[in-house]
């Protein structure tokens, strides 16, 4: 009787074994840290070659853009005024996609991390480019707010002030999102 029973095991066995082999193989092997692309070096001085801001802060102000950040880079005035202005520039590095799956490549995370933003799209635009726009109470404490996304990066640029006209602040944020596109390559 010990017989028949250890030799059903061993064929039960082996069938699990040949089975657990051809699912590894169709599943395939984890991404390794070197199948991974790491995200770009963007320039040391890349707030410094986005231009004059003087005209996006009170004629009072003397500030100039601050860089800070290695990875994700961001360009700031530091100074306290009535207007406030931030770049945010961030290089993607691909990601695992999870097993039998090739891994994201940069382009496609950066993508994801655009598209997870809720603003309108912004129409005629020469690279993918979400707007959001707030006036706050009679013209107080009005926002706008551009996302920008090409290859393996997306630009961010937040613009505050008071008092504000809107449409002249939008096209303000634009270029500046275009410049520092352009700037980091």
């Amino acid at each position: 009787m010990a017989g028949p029973l250890v030799r059903g095991t061993a064929i039960a066995c082996g069938i699990a074994a040949v089975a657990g082999l051809g699912i590894g193989i169709a599943v395939g092997k984890p991404a390794q840290p070197d199948d991974l692309q790491s995200a770009r070096l963007l320039p040391e001085d890349l707030c410094a070659r986005l231009g004059d801001i003087s005209t996006l802060l009170p004629k009072a102000t003397t500030a100039r853009l601050i860089q800070t950040g290695s990875t994700e880079l961001t360009c700031a005035v530091p100074e306290p005024t009535a207007a406030s202005l931030t770049i945010r520039i961030t290089p993607y590095s691909g990601r695992q996609a999870g097993p039998g799956r090739s891994p994201f490549v940069p382009a496609e995370v950066a993508r994801q991390s655009f598209d997870r933003k809720p603003w309108p799209m912004v129409k005629d635009r020469p690279y993918p480019t979400k707007l959001d726009k707030r006036a706050g109470t009679n013209g107080r404490d009005s926002h706008v707010a551009v996302l920008v996304y090409r290859g393996d990066l997306t630009v961010q640029v937040d613009y505050a002030a008071y008092p504000i006209d809107l449409v002249a602040a939008q096209r303000a944020v634009q270029v500046l999102a275009d410049r520092a596109l352009w700037e980091s390559k």
